[in-house]
């Protein structure tokens, strides 16, 4: 993968999706084989610095019972608050989180009940853009929200990939036709790997 590009992995649930994206900031290590980034092995890396190089936002936002600011800024120490609005602004959070009666430090209730998916996800994002990452990993991130939430999700991922190297696992169509190249998974096992044109052209998986 170049850096810039955008891969898009596609496969039935359970063909090892989110088992390879958790192989880039090394939740676990291949047990064949090495991932190199500008041709260093994963593991020859200092961790901390390769998980700042990192942004990963999953299918179900973790957040934690703290105000909007703590979670954004969680694992990030030391991080100012112009980082955080930066990473807001670019998550297309900073606008809804002002709406709020105390803004940024309103109080997340456990598992952000009191949010709606859409806002849970873009506080999300903005934490995982808060290092300025150059690698972004999304796993599935707008399949449990709704469609018109799921174009605000999108509008801002859009925005933030283009000078990223980024990895995500997509259902949409315009998801899919965007990205430089979509890797086709069947258990566990690349099948299919090409542009959007080039693999309808061969009318395969």
């Amino acid at each position: 993968v170049e850096p810039g590009q955008t891969v898009a992995i596609v496969g039935e649930t359970g063909s090892g999706k989110t088992a390879l994206l958790s192989l880039l900031p090394r939740f676990y290590d291949p047990d064949e084989g090495r991932i190199l980034l500008d041709g260093k092995d994963l593991r020859d890396l200092d961790l901390v610095e390769l998980r700042q190089a990192v942004g990963v936002v999953f299918q179900e936002p973790l957040l934690f019972s703290d105000t909007i600011e703590g979670n954004i800024k969680i694992g990030h120490d030391g991080a100012t608050d112009e980082q955080m609005l930066n990473a807001s602004k670019q998550a297309a959070a900073h606008e809804f989180i002002e709406t709020m009666d105390t803004g940024y430090q309103t109080i997340v209730e456990e598992s952000g009940v009191n949010l709606s998916g859409g806002q849970r996800q873009r506080i999300a994002l903005a934490r995982a853009l808060m290092t300025d990452p150059k690698i972004l990993v999304l796993d599935d991130p707008t399949s449990a929200i709704d469609p018109e939430t799921e174009d605000e999700i999108l509008t801002a991922i859009n925005q933030v990939i283009e000078s990223r190297t980024t990895f995500i696992v997509a259902h949409r169509l315009s998801t899919l036709i965007r990205a430089d190249q979509i890797i086709v998974l069947r258990n566990g096992t690349i099948v299919e790997r090409g542009t959007h044109e080039s693999l309808i052209a061969q009318r395969g998986e």
